[in-house]
């Protein structure tokens, strides 16, 4: 079975739960950005969560299946339709051969997740299928005309519970390793500061605008290990969050990292959406997720 994809959207790519093991030799986990969506969407169809998926950037994907299978859009909330007729979100579907499914605009968030029953079977690489959009590992972005591979013997789609997303509150962050780099308490002054997402944010850092962080050391810092959610914070003073697709090593001092249960809303934040940060509890409970 196949799917050909007759839009490809602004951004769509092949994401499953990334490929770690692999930094020492510079090369960066990828994966899909919401974890939780991409999870439940595999669970609607009766696959494992770790089946590969497609990722839409903002919606505009059209894609057309050859045979009969079971479908499910979750992440980001907008129009799903097939054959021009409305479906509900975060609900598995059976899209019979010959039917279009589009994914369209979101009204809320960025990052929609189509799962397919049997899971987007492309050849993985370094034991994962997920596409590394900075580097360009894995499977190439996808395209208009692209036919992408379904793989056979899917479980039979069950009812899931799908609660709504948590209340929109501050990012929870831990500290990082160089606050002696900056004046003051730079973990406390990201947290008692409003910030907005930048357009130019994307699968390998999350930029944000507001209040600068000033530093008090000059000077080169020797490149180091980088992880996800790291906060790094470039000579301009505006912080970056790092995601899935970060570079392994960086030469910015990082103040701060982010709660990974924490991680999945920054995949749905958009350019102009306010962020607050607050510090972590040591040992408090996790954040509920989807």
């Amino acid at each position: 079975m196949s799917l050909q994809v007759l839009a490809a959207g602004h951004l769509t790519t092949v994401q499953d739960r990334g490929r770690p093991g692999w930094a020492h030799l510079g090369v960066a986990r990828a994966g899909a950005l919401d974890g939780p969506a991409a999870a439940l969407a595999n669970r609607l169809v009766g696959n494992a969560v770790d089946a590969a998926v497609l990722e839409v950037t903002l919606g505009g994907l059209v894609v057309r299946a050859d045979r009969d299978c079971w479908v499910a859009v979750t992440g980001a909330e907008g129009p799903v339709t097939v054959d021009g007729a409305a479906r509900a979100h975060a609900q598995a579907e059976r899209l019979r051969a010959g039917a279009v499914l589009e994914v369209g605009t979101p009204w809320r968030g960025v990052r929609s997740y189509l799962a397919v029953g049997g899971g987007i079977a492309v050849e993985p690489v370094l034991g994962s299928r997920s596409t590394d959009t900075l580097a360009w590992v894995g499977p190439p972005r996808v395209e208009d005309g692209t036919v992408l591979p379904v793989g056979s013997g899917p479980g039979e789609p069950a009812p899931h519970d799908t609660p709504r997303p948590p209340a929109p509150g501050p990012l929870r962050l831990h500290p990082g390793p160089r606050a002696d780099w900056f004046a003051g308490d730079p973990l406390a002054a990201l947290c008692g500061a409003a910030y907005r997402v930048e357009g130019a944010s994307d699968r390998v850092g999350l930029r944000l605008a507001g209040r600068s962080l000033e530093r008090v050391r000059t000077g080169e810092l020797a490149s180091e290990g980088m992880v996800h959610g790291a906060v790094q914070v470039p000579p301009s003073g505006q912080p970056i969050v790092f995601l899935a697709d970060h570079p392994t090593t960086g030469g910015y001092p990082v103040v701060a990292v982010v709660e990974p249960a924490d991680l999945w809303r920054c995949a749905q934040l958009r350019p102009g959406d306010e962020v607050r940060f607050t510090p972590a509890r040591r040992g408090g409970a996790a954040a509920p997720t989807r």
